[in-house]
C-alpha cells in the first residue's frame, strides 16, 4: 500500500519546510482582511508560519508576509496576529 503524500509548506519566518498541519496559515481574504487561519480552510491567499512567535517576528522584520500575501499589512493587524499566536502558543504548552 502506498503512503499518502504529506503536503509541505515553507515557514515565512525560519524558511524551514514542514508538514502543512504543523504550521499556522496567515490568510488574506478576498476582501483584503489579514488574519490567522488555524484550520487552514479559509478562502484567500495564504502564507505559512511555525506556531512559534519568533517566526512571526522574523517574517514581519523581513517583510516576507507582505510579499507573500501581496498586500501591506497594517501595524494593528501585525500586533493582533502576534497576540493570537502568543495565546495559541501558551495554550499548547499547558
Amino acid at each position: 500500500m502506498t503512503q499518502k503524500k504529506i503536503p509541505m509548506r515553507q515557514c515565512m519566518g525560519c524558511r524551514e519546510r514542514k508538514a502543512k498541519r504543523e504550521l499556522i496559515r496567515v490568510v488574506r481574504s478576498p476582501e483584503g482582511i489579514v488574519s490567522l487561519d488555524f484550520k487552514g480552510k479559509a478562502p484567500g491567499r495564504g502564507a505559512y508560519l511555525c506556531p512559534n512567535p519568533d517566526c512571526l517576528k522574523k517574517a514581519i522584520r523581513s517583510k516576507a508576509l507582505e510579499r507573500n500575501l501581496e498586500t501591506a499589512i497594517p501595524q494593528e493587524v501585525l500586533e493582533r496576529l502576534s497576540q493570537e499566536m502568543e495565546a495559541n502558543h501558551e495554550a499548547e504548552r499547558n
